[in-house]
């Protein structure tokens, strides 16, 4: 379970912009969205290669 703490004199807003982004850092929201409805494998194989080729290409 993914805990942020809120300091004394911290606002709210950055407590809960913490805690985004440390749900995003250990991949919780992929998670959630990858469990939301079921994607084929071939689909899955689809938006894998073209992640990677986009990555390949930003890299050059």
């Amino acid at each position: 379970m993914t805990k942020v703490r809120v300091k004394n004199d911290e606002p709210f807003e950055k407590a809960l912009r913490r805690f985004k982004k440390k749900c995003n850092k250990e991949g919780l929201m992929q998670r959630l969205k990858e469990t939301k409805h079921y994607e084929k494998p071939s689909e899955r194989r689809r938006r894998k290669l073209a992640k990677s080729l986009s990555r390949a290409i930003l890299e050059q």
